[in-house]
């Protein structure tokens, strides 16, 4: 088959954004592209609960959250189960990169998003590169 569907290592994805309007549009972009959203939560004890109860292939947290808790502690939690994390956030912080596969700068478009994803999917398959989106830093180490 000439265009066979793409081989996805991530298709379960739990959203971890305290903003309303920024999680519903990461819901509907991600619900739209394919993959499965797990949960969309805004807290860490709310991620916590769902990292302990479902399996999941990938969270994506800001690094800034409201209350108690913030998302390197979300990437703490879902370190100790190995599910990989991909922070989007507008401040990637130097702290989080023992916690993550990588981050990506806020805002940026479905386009952006959608090609961020396939490059960490690429880089757990253990892919080559060939090119990484603009706005995404990927961690060394992963």
């Amino acid at each position: 088959m000439l265009f066979s569907k793409r081989e996805r290592r991530i298709s379960r994805i739990m959203i971890v954004e305290d903003e309303p309007l920024v999680a519903f549009d990461n819901e509907h972009m991600l619900i739209d592209a394919g993959y499965e959203v797990v949960a969309t939560v805004a807290s860490l004890a709310d991620a916590r609960t769902v990292i302990e109860s479902e399996p999941l292939d990938l969270v994506l947290t800001d690094i800034t959250l409201s209350g108690e808790g913030d998302g390197l502690d979300v990437a703490r939690a879902a370190g100790e189960k190995a599910i990989p994390v991909l922070f989007v956030t507008g401040n990637c912080s130097e702290r989080a990169k023992a916690l993550a596969l990588g981050c990506l700068s806020k805002p940026y478009s479905e386009r952006v998003l959608l090609s961020a994803l396939n490059t960490i999917d690429d880089h757990l398959q253990g892919k080559e590169l060939k090119k990484v989106p603009e706005q995404l830093i990927l961690y060394p180490g992963e």
